[in-house]
């Protein structure tokens, strides 16, 4: 075995074993949630295309920081599922499939909409942030971005593709795409780019909270030594 098939089944060994077992033992039942996704996502952009349905979706799905964040909040969970107007269906498609799939299989159908979620409402709060801060901050926001309709599941994926990544020890690949969303904002400074990073930020935090309460369960599993024991003498009573 040479030096780059060791590297890349260090790096995606464990990823790829729980993902193939899964579709070989169950096939597309493996990833119910996801094929769903797909179904509202393409539903939805059918309906936003005809010109009885365009206002309906912007009334149920689309996100603006100028609005109140009351209804912001309950936007966003319908959000993720609402292809950008400006970009094509099928790359929508094509990242529910791959990541939200991937994810499913991994971490569970509900862990999946969590995170997921979160990534998309860190993004969501950081538009709103960054407009109070005002262009003149190094992470504020012009007052125009108030008015860019936020939709879509790219900052969903992005967050869910790290915490993945992270939680099956493929960091060199988590790194890779928290490079690339860096570049992005390099590249093409616009509000997407940055709720990407903010979405990113958000499931880091996500990552470390998952980390003390796992190490804590861990801790608990062994059977941490209380105060007394080993030394000999009786464990304080309360």
């Amino acid at each position: 075995m040479n030096t780059l098939t060791r590297l890349v089944r260090a790096e995606w060994g464990e990823l790829y074993s729980t993902v193939r077992g899964a579709l070989a033992a169950r096939r597309w039942r493996a990833i119910p949630m996801t094929l769903g996704a797909i179904c509202l996502t393409s539903l939805f952009q059918y309906v936003q295309n005809q010109p009885w349905g365009y206002q309906f979706i912007q009334n149920i799905g689309s996100v603006r920081a100028e609005e109140p964040l009351w209804l912001a909040l309950v936007r966003t969970p319908l959000s993720l599922f609402v292809p950008a107007l400006d970009l094509p269906v099928w790359g929508a498609l094509a990242q529910i499939l791959l990541v939200f799939g991937i994810a499913e299989i991994c971490l569970g159908r509900w862990r999946t909409l969590v995170v997921g979620y979160a990534a998309t409402l860190a993004g969501t709060l950081y538009a709103r942030l960054g407009i109070a801060l005002g262009p003149g901050h190094p992470i504020g926001l012009p007052a125009s971005d108030a008015q860019v309709v936020d939709t879509g599941p790219s900052a969903a994926v992005v967050g869910l593709a790290v915490f993945v990544c992270w939680r099956h020890r493929a960091y060199v690949t988590a790194a890779l795409v928290i490079a690339l969303m860096v570049v992005e904002v390099l590249v093409k400074d616009n509000l997407a780019g940055k709720e990407h990073l903010a979405a990113i930020a958000g499931v880091l935090i996500v990552c470390a909270v998952d980390t003390a309460v796992r190490h804590r369960g861990s801790r608990r599993r062994s059977g941490t030594p209380g105060p007394g024991a080993g030394s000999g003498l009786p464990p304080i009573q309360s």
